[in-house]
């Protein structure tokens, strides 16, 4: 079984040459990956070990018209935290030197790599999800409600939190979570 262990979101258009220079400069066979999850997407895949004997499988993935996913795997043991960081600069800098847009990193290691999602329209009507969503009532107990580890960066915490601000569900929420946040917040 394949899991992410690093995953890179971008957007735009990318030439015939360019999706070429990236099969190249990332060493990949340019068959497609064909198991784990988004497999059906994958254009391009590589197999390695890394300098630890972890089994890893870095796939380029294309979404959509002009969606293109980075992702580099794990079969069960995770990559060294220096693989993972050797990874994200690696595909930072492509999708930088191909002038594709970063939609989203994850795990992001950075404010830029979360996907915020914009409020609606005023003219569009609230969703009712947010306003129930049960949250905790301690912060330490609210990241995995997030999409973060206890361990995520301050500023990708200090991202999630103001996005979770916005949301219809916010204003009900404890009354000690919501000064905790407050808190963590200004404490610059």
């Amino acid at each position: 079984m394949l899991w992410p262990a690093l995953r890179a979101l971008s957007h735009g258009e990318l030439t015939p040459a360019q999706q070429q220079w990236l099969v190249h400069s990332f060493q990949l066979n340019d068959v497609p990956r064909t198991e784990g999850p988004g497999a059906a997407g994958s254009i391009a895949h590589r197999s390695f070990t890394d300098d630890h004997g972890t089994r890893l499988l870095l796939d380029l993935a294309r979404t959509g018209d002009s969606g293109w996913v980075f992702t580099l795997f794990h079969t069960g043991q995770q990559p060294s935290v220096g693989t993972v960081a050797a990874h994200r600069a690696l595909f930072r800098d492509a999708i930088a030197r191909l002038g594709l847009n970063l939609v989203e990193i994850t795990p992001a290691a950075a404010a830029d790599e979360v996907l915020v999602v914009p409020p609606a329209p005023a003219s569009v009507p609230e969703s009712a999800i947010g306003a129930h969503w049960a949250l905790p009532d301690q912060l330490d107990l609210l990241w995995s409600h997030v999409g973060l580890s206890k361990d995520a960066p301050r500023e990708v915490k200090e991202v999630k939190l103001r996005e979770l601000m916005l949301t219809p569900g916010w204003p009900s929420a404890p009354a000690g979570l919501r000064s905790q946040v407050e808190d963590f917040l200004s404490d610059r």
